[in-house]
């Protein structure tokens, strides 16, 4: 799996530990993934995924609850689609696509892979320390 950076793949470890997700999990592994990767949403991931009932907060896109991008609402879209295929009328590769800048592109084009099976080892995916050297 590929990380933006050493704090994105912390920030994964961190979500995917707090869930206890199940390593062979591919539709939480994505969401996870674009939450992670993205700073604004890490800080807002309480508004979008709840840890208690391990599912998304699928209304967070529309109700107010949090104040989100355009950029951040196309990957929060193509989060919980990956996740459980959720969609609304702005789910569509042009319309989630259209926004992203080369980062947020790349986390999107990665979780995808990722939801699909593609460059996920098959043994314990992210056991790493947080002081340890990474390499992106």
């Amino acid at each position: 799996m590929q990380f933006l950076n050493k704090e994105h793949a912390v920030n994964f470890n961190e979500l995917i530990q707090k869930d206890n997700t199940y390593p062979r999990d591919t539709e939480r592994y994505s969401l996870f993934y674009i939450i992670a990767g993205n700073e604004d949403l890490f800080r807002k991931r309480k508004f979008l995924y709840d840890f208690e009932s391990n599912g998304i907060k699928a209304n967070c896109i529309d109700d107010g609850t949090v104040d989100l991008s355009s950029s951040a609402k196309a990957l929060v879209r193509l989060a919980f689609n990956l996740f459980n295929s959720y969609e609304d009328k702005y789910t569509t590769p042009i319309d989630i696509f259209y926004s992203l800048d080369d980062k947020n592109y790349n986390l999107a084009m990665n979780s995808i892979a990722i939801r699909f099976g593609r460059g996920i080892e098959s043994e314990k995916i992210c056991d790493m320390e947080k002081d340890e050297e990474f390499e992106v």
